[in-house]
């Protein structure tokens, strides 16, 4: 089996070049008109764009970006499962900027349903709406759909490529495909003779690959198993290839300085730096400057050299600023109404609970900084980058170069890290328009750790108001009002210059769209006009909508004097039975009782989102020299699990992220400038603050569920409300340092 390295540099070419001796697979009904991107050369065959066999091996064509998520895997396994392909010798490449990639469950997510409530009508309606992605090349790995948007089409690529191949070694061996088998990447006749698909890359090149039947899930043998990664080896090994590895020759080092109030420059003075020995020129970027030298270390030292004056903010410059802002615009009439059942004007007899909640800006600080490397011939860009968006990565790299999309070639490398980040393309575009000065001369172009955390597009901070009446134990009316600046509205004026219609659904989910029955049920959206550079952040809106949410949920638990692991099960089970078997099943594993000994807390805390219900228990301890998270108990039900230990990192991940932020995570700004600079004022949890998990997985869902980013909401109103319990303080503001004495 040849290596990655030998099969993408020798053997074959991603949309410019042949596939020497082999053939290239995928049959999917709804992608039969989309160009294939995989173009042969003389007197071979590619029958569309997910799986190549040749003389040296299988190699599977990933739609989706692994930023260690675990997704090569899953993808793979699905393809592996219907073609009957050996684990061993499978391949796994990242596929090219190509329509025929696009996702089309991602825009399905925007509909403003009940997500969980969804009829099969609407879960058609969000694959049919899904469809508009391919007009718009939306090759975009996110919103948690990589193995939803796979499901289907990637098995039924390798169906009908294991089908091809049996029908070209029938042809060889003069019988009839029918009583041909496979198994372990080779076709087996009556006989015994054995065929490998390998042998066949030749011959398979002539069959039409039929549409065939998937098999029933009670046949799988990889797909609903834990499998061995395919980055294991590379990543356990540290041969696994990352942007910042790439290393070309005659490479030059380069690295950027742009404006932290996010406007223009004003004028610079390089006196200093562009005298450095080793630095071979600054560049003028427009809002800001570009550095090309002999090392990235001293690329960094020249660019913080540089005398530069900066464009005023056009957004308020302090924290306190942009909270007024904030909590301004809810007395602003609402810009949706995405959930307003009963009425919640309504005088009912009961207790009042009301309450305030604030959550900061929250940068993404990936563990690799943003990075790209660009070679510019004139004709042509090549560009190297670890991103989640290869199609818009290569239309803005066209752009700034002045060239056409197809002069330039994306190679889209093992991310270290993304949570939403690299679905931006400014890293990718900076390294190209540097590399446009350097005609035919590689650029490595790498932020320093400073320009990427003061550089970042963050999660909004966010206000919400609450207020509930609780009577005879059960949640009778709950009214809530969300004030944010809209992360998608942002997004996309940076992105195509205009705002989507109809409501922002994104800005209230996680707290609209909860599976509660509560028959008085208000909940408003209000957006914040304000241009602090904003982006998706790992679980988008859920993020901060999960803990007002949640925490308010918890509060009326206690207001209505019922155990709150209860309150929520009793709303869930008349809404949602696989949300209210997740929150049993977190009572159970946890073996929760409602009482906990003096020094201990428990919370519990819920988020439906990404089409998975995921319940969690935090348990912390007051040690006497601070406060420690003990365990985290998490249930979630994904509907199918294709592969159980990855769906479990992913949870744990998600919740340590979300710890991570609800613990300590905070962006301020003064003089319009974000303050946080490094891992030391913006950290994460460590080894020795990292509580233990444990993970159940559910699969009553009627439908797939996604699991890279559910693990994160629960986890932040988990915390607090764990932390409630053990000191009857209730924390309505993030991180919970401010309030709490925590073990960092």
């Amino acid at each position: 089996m040849a290596s990655i390295g030998k099969i993408a540099r020798r053997t074959f070419l991603i949309g410019t070049a042949a596939i020497v001796g082999g053939v290239a697979f995928g049959v999917y009904q709804v992608r039969k008109d989309a160009p294939n991107p995989l173009i042969a050369g003389d007197g071979e065959a590619t029958l569309n764009p997910y799986i190549l066999i040749n003389q040296e091996g299988i190699t599977i064509i990933a739609p989706r970006a692994e930023m260690g998520q675990g997704v090569h895997t899953t993808l793979a396994a699905l393809v592996a499962e219907e073609m009957d392909v050996a684990w061993e010798d499978i391949t796994v490449l990242h596929g090219p900027p190509a329509q025929a990639y696009y996702n089309q469950a991602l825009l399905g997510l925007a509909l403003p349903f009940r997500h969980y409530a969804d009829t099969e009508f609407q879960h058609n309606l969000r694959k049919n709406v899904g469809m508009v992605g391919k007009l718009l090349n939306l090759q975009v790995t996110g919103g948690s759909t990589s193995t939803k948007d796979a499901y289907d089409r990637m098995r039924h690529a390798g169906a009908s490529a294991r089908e091809a191949l049996k029908l070209a070694a029938a042809n060889q061996l003069g019988v009839d495909a029918d009583t041909l088998q496979t198994k372990n990447s080779a076709v087996i006749a009556p006989d015994g003779t054995t065929i490998l698909y390998t042998s066949l890359a030749e011959a398979v090149r002539e069959i039409t690959p039929p549409d065939v039947e998937l098999r029933d899930k009670s046949e799988w043998k990889y797909l609903g198993k834990s499998m061995p990664r395919t980055d294991m080896v590379a990543k356990s090994t540290g041969t696994a290839s990352y942007a910042a590895d790439t290393k070309l020759d005659g490479m030059k080092f380069a690295t950027v300085r742009m404006s932290p109030k996010r406007q223009g420059m004003i004028s610079y003075d390089d006196s200093i730096a562009k005298d450095m020995p080793g630095v071979e020129a600054i560049v003028d970027l427009g809002d800001g400057i570009g550095v090309v030298a002999s090392n990235t270390w001293l690329a960094i030292q020249a660019a913080e050299a540089v005398d530069i004056e900066w464009e005023p903010s056009s957004y308020p410059e302090t924290t306190e600023g942009l909270r007024e802002a904030i909590v301004a615009s809810l007395d602003n009439e609402p810009d949706s109404t995405i959930r307003d059942d009963g009425d919640v004007t309504a005088a009912i007899d009961g207790t009042e609970v009301t309450a305030t909640y604030h959550v900061p800006f929250l940068a993404h600080s990936t563990m690799e900084p943003m990075n790209a490397t660009a070679l510019y011939t004139g004709e042509a860009l090549e560009i190297w980058s670890g991103n989640q968006a290869p199609v818009i990565v290569r239309d803005k790299c066209a752009e700034v170069c002045g060239l056409e999309p197809e002069q330039v070639t994306v190679h889209t490398t093992m991310l270290g890290g993304g949570f939403g980040r690299r679905g931006e393309w400014d890293f990718s575009s900076h390294a190209a328009r540097i590399a446009k000065d350097f005609p035919d001369t590689p650029i490595k172009m790498t932020w320093s750790r400073e320009e990427d955390m003061r550089h970042d597009f963050y999660r909004p901070a966010a206000t919400a108001q609450f207020r509930g009446v609780v009577a005879n134990g059960t949640a009778q009316l709950l009214e809530g009002r969300v004030a944010a600046p809209s992360v998608t509205h942002i997004s996309s004026m940076r992105l195509v210059g205009q705002i989507p219609p109809g409501p922002d659904r994104g800005h209230v989910e996680g707290a609209a769209d909860q599976p509660y029955a509560i028959p008085n049920f208000r909940l408003t959206g209000h957006l914040t006009d304000i241009d602090v550079p904003l982006g998706f952040w790992r679980s988008v809106g859920n993020s901060f909508n999960g803990f007002f949410f949640d925490t308010f949920i918890d509060e009326m638990a206690h207001a209505a004097e019922t155990d709150p692991l209860a309150f929520r099960l009793n709303m869930a089970r008349a809404e949602h039975a696989p949300s209210a078997g997740v929150i049993e099943a977190v009572g159970e594993m946890s073996n929760w009782i409602g009482e906990t000994p003096e020094n201990i807390g428990r919370g519990i805390g819920f988020t439906y989102s990404f089409g998975t219900p995921t319940a969690e228990v935090v348990e912390v301890e007051d040690t006497g020299n601070g406060i420690r998270i003990n365990k985290v108990w998490i249930a979630c039900d994904v509907g199918t699990a294709l592969d159980p230990s990855i769906i479990e990192a992913q949870m744990t991940s998600g919740a340590v992220y979300g710890l991570s932020a609800a613990m300590q995570g905070e962006v301020t700004f003064f003089d319009g400038e974000a303050e946080q600079y490094n891992f030391y004022d913006y950290d994460a949890l460590r080894m020795h603050n990292t509580p233990a998990f444990e993970v159940r997985i559910l699969e009553t869902n009627p439908h797939m569920g996604g699991v890279g980013e559910p693990g994160t909401p629960p986890s932040m109103p988990a915390l607090g409300n764990a932390l409630f319990d053990l000191t009857g303080t209730r924390a309505r503001e993030l991180p919970l340092i401010k309030t709490f004495d925590l073990i960092l």
